[in-house]
């Protein structure tokens, strides 16, 4: 590990994702000399854009929540969130629309969840107040103790303080979210609502630990926001911090090759043959490209044998479209959930079924980012965004984006989910008021940014790919390689990609405690205490 009293001053990043820009300001900001090195033409990475005929999509991450992740990183600049994004809170948060039952509109705020759940089940409001104390308790937790750490250290874990939670972490590493939640509560919306959120783990709620029962505490509690101008503006913001504290940006540059001397990072090869030098090369990159096309087999921390077993998580068909006319139908966020809510995730994670084939029925999610924010599309038209699990399999082919006709497989499951949109919400002249449709499937996020079997969020979130066995965002066999992103520690998600751009620095200061830094980096001295 680099001593903090002799900190290189040339860091090379890979990738100008939000892990990548995040990590780039910090690094700047704390005296490093950054170029951030991107193969495509175009910032953000998964958190993109795409403008077509006058439609603005965002082509990943749609949902703002955890906005005290956002809050810290900007506190770290001397910034407040709303200098740097113009947040609009979202109420209701979100449209459920249950098969076979009326819409219900979710509102945030503890006193709506709770009067939401009495009114659907007897005694749910009740239940729900623990579920949310438990879900606030844990999140704090979290916050304090598992997700600014890099786990180099079990100082943040033996203590004193956390003895009265040995039990409860116990059980929460260990029982499942869906069986955690069935034991509260008996109505399948209920249920449904408070497991949902494996999606944005990108896992199964049957194989994910029931501590992230906390995410229950950010929508229903915290609430939802939108950033204007969507995640482009979160991207924009991040790039600006980083252009601000130096960072150089070199767009259409891709990494053929991590440089070495000895056990040494030294830089990287450009496809091309230039090479550029560093002290530190952090990639942003997916981990598994990282390991398996940068690095030599000598050198790989996590070769085939590690990634085999375990579970890429989610992959998603996107289908993007321009409706001319006003859908007072949705709400900004949707999410049409089936009855057969266990069989949808089967079908994603183990593979379709004759009873469940790919472009069945399913749960999807659908995203009207036009009813908060009028400049995603042209005067009386709405804009449209749905998220169709699949399985993270890119044989599954191309959508049309970036290529004249999607696969058969990516147009079958895309017209079936806009077929389930139209019946489902009752707009049953859709289609003859689509103008654009775009689409893209698992193997365009293998080809645009390398992502391990065309997954789309990063690996899922089950207990031996969590916190401790996510794996180390240092490379165990060269120096000066360290990674961040969704693909490491602490996990997937725009605010989990923040903090591993912070966990970075934290262990390049050789900074071993479990909590976030709690001053701004400006103005420190190298030897004082984050």
């Amino acid at each position: 590990m680099t001593s903090f009293t002799h900190i290189p001053r040339h860091a090379i990043v890979i990738g100008a994702g939000v892990a990548g820009l995040s990590t780039a300001a910090l690094l700047g900001r704390d005296g490093y000399q950054v170029t951030v090195v991107e193969r495509l033409d175009s910032l953000g990475g998964r958190s993109g854009e795409e403008a077509v005929d006058g439609f603005r999509f965002d082509t990943g991450p749609s949902w703002y929540l955890m906005p005290d992740a956002f809050d810290h990183f900007f506190a770290l600049f001397g910034k407040l969130t709303e200098d740097m994004l113009d947040l609009v809170e979202l109420q209701p948060a979100y449209r459920l629309f249950p098969e076979g039952h009326e819409p219900i509109d979710v509102h945030s705020g503890r006193n709506n969840a709770e009067a939401l759940f009495e009114s659907t089940e007897p005694g749910a409001g009740a239940a729900l107040h623990d579920y949310l104390d438990s879900a606030a308790e844990t999140y704090d937790m979290a916050l304090e103790r598992f997700l600014y750490t890099n786990f180099d250290s079990l100082a943040g874990f033996v203590d004193k303080r956390m003895l009265p939670r040995y039990g409860d972490l116990a059980k929460f590493l260990t029982v499942p979210l869906d069986r955690f939640v069935a034991k509260r509560f008996k109505d399948t919306r209920l249920r449904q609502m408070l497991t949902y959120p494996a999606v944005f783990l990108s896992s199964h709620p049957r194989r994910t630990p029931s501590m992230y029962h906390l995410m229950s505490h950010t929508d229903l509690v915290q609430g939802v926001q939108y950033p204007q101008g969507g995640f482009t503006a979160v991207v924009d913001a991040l790039h600006t911090l980083a252009v601000e504290h130096g960072t150089q940006v070199r767009l259409g540059a891709e990494v053929a090759a991590i440089t070495y001397e000895r056990r040494e990072a030294t830089g990287v090869r450009l496809i091309g043959g230039e090479e550029l030098r560093a002290d530190v090369v952090v990639s942003c990159a997916d981990l598994h490209h990282t390991e398996t096309r940068l690095l030599p087999k000598k050198l790989r921390t996590y070769d085939e044998s590690y990634f085999a077993p375990r579970d890429p998580g989610l992959g998603t068909v996107l289908v993007m479209l321009g409706v001319k006319g006003k859908l007072e139908q949705l709400e900004h966020h949707n999410l049409l959930f089936s009855e057969a809510w266990e069989a949808d995730f089967d079908a994603v994670f183990d593979g379709p079924v004759s009873a469940r084939p790919l472009g069945a029925s399913h749960s999807i999610y659908v995203s009207m980012p036009s009813a908060t924010d009028p400049s995603t599309a042209p005067e009386g038209c709405e804009n449209l965004f749905l998220l169709v699990p699949v399985p993270a399999n890119e044989d599954l082919g191309h959508g049309d984006m970036y290529r004249e006709a999607s696969s058969e497989a990516v147009s079958r499951i895309a017209d079936a989910a806009v077929d389930q949109l139209a019946s489902w919400c009752e707009i049953p002249d859709l289609r003859e008021r689509i103008v654009v449709q775009r689409t893209l499937g698992p193997a365009d996020f293998a080809e645009r940014y390398h992502a391990w079997r065309g997954g789309s969020i990063g690996p899922a979130h089950t207990l031996r790919q969590s916190a401790f066995f996510r794996g180390s965002n240092a490379s165990k066999k060269l120096d000066g390689l360290y990674y961040a992103g969704a693909t490491t520690l602490p996990g997937v998600g725009v605010p989990m990609c923040l903090i591993s751009a912070e966990n970075v620095v934290k262990r390049l200061r050789g900074d071993r405690s479990p909590s976030a830094l709690q001053a701004p980096l400006a103005g420190r001295s190298p030897n004082s205490k984050a």
